[in-house]
């Protein structure tokens, strides 16, 4: 990880319109809550580039107001190699984003780079699923998946001491 006491965290998916977003604004809520906000850095991408620019799916931004978060104001992008040099967590979605993330991820990368839901007990190798193409439950599916998995990652900030714990 990089020398700092900041953290910075990237969630990443294929178009940046459904899942990353989510989670980026789960995360940041998660964090405002917490008494974190600004503590740590954080952003989402897509691997794909047919959708930079474009806000949030209205399915994604629909469910996430649902439950108190916010994903309007967000606007796809696409991964740049940069990420690397940014971000401690790169945090991918699926099986498939990781191994595009891999394939572009340079040898000396320090941070984190791997599966978001590996971050929970017994998540090892799970996806969280594309809801793009189905109906509006798979939408609410990733939304319980990212709320549980932005737990476990803010713990995992607390216990590689990116964030105090008690210190809000």
């Amino acid at each position: 990880m990089p020398d700092r006491a900041r953290a910075a965290v990237l969630f990443v998916c294929l178009g940046n319109i459904c899942r990353s977003p989510t989670a980026q604004g789960v995360f940041e809520t998660l964090l405002e809550k917490s008494g974190y906000q600004g503590r740590v850095d954080v952003d989402s991408c897509g691997t794909g580039d047919w959708h930079v620019g474009k806000p949030p799916d209205p399915r994604s931004v629909s469910e996430a107001a649902a439950r108190g978060y916010e994903l309007g104001r967000l606007r796809a992008r696409q991964l740049h190699v940069s990420d690397f040099h940014r971000f401690d967590y790169i945090l991918a979605m699926d099986r498939a984003n990781l191994a595009t993330l891999r394939a572009l991820c340079p040898d000396d990368f320090p941070g984190h780079l791997g599966l978001l839901l590996d971050l929970l007990p017994g998540g090892g190798g799970r996806e969280v699923p594309d809801p793009y193409y189905g109906g509006s439950g798979g939408f609410a599916t990733v939304l319980d998946l990212v709320e549980a998995a932005s737990e476990a990652l803010l713990a995992e900030l607390q216990r590689r001491g990116f964030i105090a714990h008690g210190s809000a």
